[in-house]
């Protein structure tokens, strides 16, 4: 199992990004957020998990180990594959998904696309024995420098996560009205837009 990659960052897209290491560019699927932290020619070191299928072998990064092991753990219950692990990861920190569960919290669990009332409460179910409850830290989204194309990083990270161009572009309308854009960085931006997005 390859649980960590280290190397220079190739190119990187709102759900993908390349890193050379040892003369190979190993491609991996990463979250919007993750992606937004990193830079074409810098060094990146990625938390990994490698998924088999018969037809391919995909190799998911994460910037963080705890992200990566909330990633397989999702996927151990029934009906979780990849792609709604990693949209849990797009709109909750690892603790707050660990706390949800642990605590029943379904409202919580279900603001994650493609989560419904049912869907949160099989998590709940077969999951509750395999977390702990932690403590959250009362700012659990870092502030930090807000990139210029944050627009279009928060953009392509909705509609990777299946939201349409026009269902982006009105998040990003109301981003502009009810959050300070000016002080935000793209992981909060995006999980705010998936909010606004999810009372619509």
């Amino acid at each position: 199992m390859i649980a960590s990659i280290e190397g220079t960052v190739a190119t990187v897209g709102a759900q993908d990004a390349v890193i050379n290491n040892a003369g190979f560019g190993f491609a991996v699927k990463v979250t919007p957020a993750t992606a937004a932290q990193l830079r074409v020619g810098a060094t990146a070191t990625l938390y990994t998990s490698l998924v088999v299928r018969e037809d391919s072998l995909t190799l998911y990064g994460f910037a963080a180990a705890d992200e990566r092991d909330l990633f397989e753990l999702l996927q151990t219950a029934s009906g979780v594959g990849p792609r709604l692990a990693q949209a849990a990861l797009a709109v909750h920190q690892p603790d707050v998904v660990h706390n949800a569960i642990a605590s029943g919290d379904t409202k919580t669990l279900t603001r994650i696309p493609g989560v419904g009332q049912k869907g949160a409460q099989r998590l709940v179910l077969e999951l509750k024995d395999k977390v702990q409850a932690t403590a959250v830290p009362e700012a659990s989204t870092p502030k930090g420098p807000r990139p210029i194309a944050w627009r279009e990083q928060v953009h392509q990270g909705l509609m990777a996560l299946g939201w349409s161009a026009k269902e982006s572009s009105a998040a990003l309308t109301q981003l502009d009205k009810d959050v300070d854009t000016e002080s935000a960085d793209v992981p909060a931006l995006l999980k705010q837009a998936i909010r606004l997005l999810g009372k619509s």
